[in-house]
């Protein structure tokens, strides 16, 4: 059983990953001229290909009035269009410019390639107990910090 101190010492090594990943996240989004919250739109598109509002709204877990601004912030920098939706006139589609979809194409690519320079040469079985020993860190902390279902998102 670990101590008190060796629960504390792991602690602060999940945060110092916490501030090193989110340094470099911030750091190459802001030269993409992204924030967090509109990369995540963009994922969302990359994964599941032309959103309605409605969609993303549901997938990002923020109000249709935060998708509308994220949307909007989007459009006036290139990255999605909004466009008519082909079954429901009453929606509209969002979707990749080409600018938009070269830079999510990029951004997978950098998230691989992270993950390979990250993991590269561990040996199997001690990646799978890093990934056992992060799943049960995750599964606790989403039980201790429930995320909001309408979340505020900044633009």
């Amino acid at each position: 059983m670990a101590t008190a101190a060796d629960r504390t010492a792991a602690l602060d090594r999940v945060l110092e990953l916490a501030v090193l990943i989110n340094a470099d996240m911030s750091r190459d989004l802001a030269e993409r001229g992204l924030t967090e919250s509109r990369t995540h739109l963009l994922w969302v598109l990359l994964q599941q290909g032309p959103c309605t509002q409605r969609e993303l709204a549901d997938a990002l877990r923020v109000s249709p009035r935060n998708v509308t601004g994220l949307v909007d912030a989007l459009v006036a920098t290139g990255f999605v269009t909004r466009g008519t939706h082909p079954t429901d006139r009453r929606a509209t589609l969002v979707q990749f410019t080409e600018h938009g979809a070269k830079v999510a194409q990029g951004l997978a690519q950098d998230h691989q390639a992270l993950a390979r320079s990250l993991f590269r040469g561990m040996p199997k079985a001690r990646f799978d107990c890093f990934v056992e020993g992060m799943d049960l860190v995750l599964d606790r902390l989403r039980t201790l910090v429930p995320l909001d279902e309408k979340e505020t998102t900044r633009a």
